[in-house]
């Protein structure tokens, strides 16, 4: 991928002004151990020591700002114009390498809903939005039924699985692949693409490549042969778009859902497992679902860190100088957990599946948030993915003491790495009675 040029470089101010750049400016490494083991905790002592909006440093040594504080992200994400989703303006591309392992997540200036601004970006959105929208709730259940019953016969008879590997990351890809219009057969290759590209390794550049092939075919499959599915809807969109645009938008609905699903899945079923509080859910106890499922987006949500914002101009935000082109990163975990915000709603409104949703920052907020047709079907997968589960297997239960599971190294996605369990075995489904 080429990156622009022609960008200047950023501030080299010091921890209490400009842009964090280089030693002993205070700048918080964004991978440190804090942020998968105790980041509750690492956000309340950066909260201390530097404010709402943080200096951090990312891999490469490269700077951005994080922001924390509820109050300062909500006005980053309202105010479009300020803060536009416009990597072009980014100040750093000159140090950025050609193999950065997060560029496949920061994003180059491209064509797709996801890294375009302004009214380009409103015109992806048009397009892109009706054809979720078309998708019938009922039919996405009956997929995501079928495929959860697959899954667990793949483990129900041994009496111990892995929920995330067998589970919880394979569910939401095949039943995303089955809406845009994939066969099932290259549903299990775009989930190890995706959770390559997810885990930002060195395999992420290649895994990239691999999923802009997949989607490249499926828009030229749907072109000759439209189906009842989202690619198809896309096409017929009347504003005509090109092939390249189709196929990065494809990709973006798809990796935005994926993995963010599945670890919405195995939070919630791990906080079943680990806590009184919903344990009656593993007996039939519809409402826990509900509630376990709020109770992580505000405590535990699957999204931690999105990237990004960038500076249309020299400004401040929380007390902190933010130079033209700067990187912001939104600290949708941190904000939710803002003291501010938590008084106001109080934990009842967190606990309850009835109450609270409105006001939390799982899904970002503004123009840029998830679409709201994308929140539901995350939703319907998550759900109805747990509900088939605790029907399939009652009597679910850890495998390991709950201080061993092991979260996922990643400041920016939290889930669990594994989710061992033992269960009575059980018939499959194909199973005479």
């Amino acid at each position: 991928m080429t990156n622009p040029s022609s960008a200047t470089p950023a501030s080299t101010a010091g921890p209490g002004g400009g842009c964090p750049v280089g030693a002993g400016t205070g700048a918080v490494a964004l991978g440190g151990p804090g942020f998968p083991t105790e980041p509750r905790e690492l956000y309340r002592s950066m909260r201390r020591d530097h404010g709402p909006v943080v200096p951090v440093e990312l891999p490469g040594g490269l700077p951005a700002w994080l922001v924390i504080g509820y109050r300062e992200l909500h006005q980053v994400t309202s105010e479009g114009e300020l803060f536009p989703r416009d990597v072009s303006l980014w100040n750093q591309w000159g140090n950025v390498p050609a193999d950065w392992p997060l560029l496949p997540m920061v994003g180059t200036p491209m064509p797709s809903i996801y890294f375009t601004a302004g009214a380009e970006h409103r015109r992806h959105v048009a397009m892109v939005v009706p054809a979720l929208e078309g998708a019938d709730p009922f039919e996405i259940r009956r997929h995501c039924e079928q495929l959860a019953d697959r899954l667990i016969d793949a483990v129900c008879t041994r009496g111990t699985a892995d929920l995330v590997a067998e589970f919880a990351e394979p569910l939401p890809v095949l039943v995303l692949a089955r809406l845009v219009g994939f066969p099932d057969d290259e549903g299990a290759d775009i989930a190890r693409v995706l959770k390559d590209l997810a885990d930002g390794g060195p395999g992420a550049q290649q895994a990239h490549l691999r999923f802009g092939e997949h989607m490249r075919r499926l828009v030229a499959a749907k072109r000759a042969r439209p189906g009842d599915d989202v690619t198809s809807r896309m096409l017929a969109h009347p504003e005509p778009f090109t092939d390249e645009e189709y196929a990065l938008d494809l990709m973006a609905i798809t990796a935005a859902g994926h993995l963010t699903t599945a670890d919405w899945i195995s939070n919630s079923t791990r906080l079943m497992l680990t806590e009184d509080q919903f344990a009656d859910a593993l007996s039939g106890g519809r409402h826990s679902v509900a509630e376990a499922m709020n109770e992580v987006l505000w405590e535990d949500g699957p999204t931690q860190i999105l990237a990004g914002r960038w500076a249309a101009r020299d400004t401040r935000l929380g007390g902190r100088n933010i130079a033209r082109g700067d990187m912001l990163l939104l600290g949708l975990g941190a904000a939710n957990a803002d003291p501010h915000i938590r008084q106001q709603v109080g934990p009842s409104a967190v606990r309850s599946g009835q109450g609270g949703n409105s006001a939390h920052l799982a899904f970002s907020h503004g123009e840029y948030r998830c679409p709201f047709p994308a929140q539901e079907i995350a939703e319907v997968i998550a759900r109805t993915g747990i509900e088939v589960l605790l029907d399939r297997l009652p009597d679910l239960e850890l495998a390991v003491p709950a201080d061993q599971l092991v979260r996922r190294p990643s400041a920016f996605l939290r889930g669990s790495t594994a989710l061992p369990v033992r269960f009575t075995p059980v018939r499959t489904t194909g199973d005479a009675l």
